[in-house]
């Protein structure tokens, strides 16, 4: 991972869209901070990567965007789990993000926030909270969706470990099963 002098905040989770672009605006009004907002209509690859390119001549102490790196891959992970994505698409997610990656035109954002986490869908919840929290536990922070908690949440925010290279973290993406308890309570499953 690219170290820059700017620690670069990603802003994901429940809210609309819309309603990100918000919460990533108003962070920006604050004086050490540096609101990024790619346009909306290009693809979240695209995106992330204008964001990243803004972060990586920054000089500032904190850059906030809702560019999320790993949006595609994480839609795809997710449809992938829940029955609904094509076959394949995970794994063109995982080689599109890691092109741009090697390339050098994109990184993960220092932290994730995860804005109203307990309203995501579980599969998705399980993407920001499981799968990536699980390979950087502090890089990956829960939030809620207001302002001033929002601001406090960036505050408090603490040092942990870096997260790994971009190929190890996605490798064996497609062997990662979201946690689920399924709990078959027909008669036939009660007999022993």
């Amino acid at each position: 991972m690219q170290r820059i002098s700017t620690t670069v905040l990603g802003l994901v989770g429940s809210p609309d869209a819309a309603r990100l672009r918000e919460l990533t605006g108003r962070l920006g009004e604050h004086g050490n901070v540096r609101a990024v907002l790619p346009d909306a209509d290009e693809p979240p690859l695209d995106r992330a990567v204008a964001a990243w390119r803004q972060a990586a001549g920054a000089h500032v102490p904190y850059l906030v965007h809702d560019a999320d790196p790993l949006a595609e891959v994480a839609a795809a992970w997710v449809d992938r789990w829940d029955g609904a994505g094509d076959v394949g698409r995970l794994e063109v997610a995982v080689q599109a993000a890691l092109q741009r990656w090697r390339a050098g035109s994109l990184q993960l954002p220092d932290y994730y926030l995860v804005v109203g986490a307990e309203a995501l869908p579980a599969t998705a919840r399980h993407f920001y909270l499981g799968v990536l929290a699980s390979a950087a536990p502090h890089r990956v922070v829960v939030t809620e969706d207001d302002h001033d908690v929002l601001v406090r949440t960036v505050r408090g925010l603490r040092a942990g470990r870096w997260w790994p290279e971009l190929d190890r973290l996605l490798a064996d993406l497609d062997r990662r099963v979201p946690d689920q308890l399924v709990v078959d309570e027909s008669p036939a499953s009660l007999i022993g």
